[in-house]
């Protein structure tokens, strides 16, 4: 989740929502057994807006916890508990579910959002090692991305395992979300000989070359920690059915 709240702290869109909103509220879906996440999130998007307001919500009454350091805690669900927020992170949550209670699930919260809202639906390991992230507005998936840590993953399509539910079925051939892990583990491999200066340089070495070849990656920011890869959902959108 880590990885995820890094990105959101320096995605453009997520920043410029954020300043924008009179009085930010964010959101923090299903944190689990322990709010730890939720406070982590808290502190590293205060570096972007300091007076931003974090509420944590969780459906099973046993899981509320009293607020601490600024973040209150609540039950709630997809319907987020009446609130209207900025930004709702919804991590590990959608993979329990069947890929056809997604949508209905997207609208749901999405419909609840403030206006110019976002909603990042998230997956990760259960170390935080492999991590796959959509970005949605009230219009639908803007973005898809795919993060992890460069020194413990073989090859990009190592994190197809951790793809959010939307796509995870759709990892085949034919469909645009196999094609880019496909393509992303051969520019990997042919990035191999600079294998010696690191996987970091060696990822961006393949990135370079899935936008040569026309995938609209985005640049990746400077002093990256991670392997990441960041790619408009129209690129990867499941086919019809």
């Amino acid at each position: 989740m880590r990885r995820g709240d890094r990105w959101l702290m320096h995605d453009p869109l997520v920043t410029r929502r954020l300043l924008e909103a009179p009085e930010p509220l964010v959101v923090d879906l299903g944190y689990g057994a322990s709010p730890v996440t939720t406070l982590e999130m808290a502190g590293r998007l205060r570096t972007v807006r300091p007076d931003l307001r974090v509420v944590g919500l969780e459906i099973d009454p046993e899981r509320v916890v009293p607020g601490r350091d600024g973040v209150t805690f609540a039950r709630g669900g997809f319907e987020l508990a009446g609130l209207r927020p900025n930004l709702v992170r919804a991590f590990n949550v959608l993979r329990q579910y069947p890929e056809s209670a997604v949508p209905p699930a997207w609208s749901t919260i999405l419909a609840g959002l403030a206006p110019n809202g976002l909603l990042l639906d998230g997956t990760c390991d259960e170390l935080g090692r492999r991590c796959a992230w959509v970005l949605l507005d009230r219009n639908g998936p803007l973005s898809l991305t795919l993060a992890w840590d460069p020194f413990t993953v073989d090859q990009p399509s190592d994190i197809a395992e951790r793809l959010p539910k939307a796509l995870i079925h759709r990892n085949i051939p034919g469909e645009p979300i196999h094609a880019l892990l496909t393509a992303a583990d051969r520019a990997w491999s042919h990035a191999a000989p600079l294998a010696p200066y690191g996987p970091r340089v060696r990822w961006r070495h393949a990135a370079d070359m899935l936008r040569e070849q026309g995938f609209p990656l985005r640049p990746q920011r400077r002093r990256l920690r991670d392997n990441q890869l960041t790619i408009p959902w129209r690129a990867v959108a499941p086919l019809p059915d």
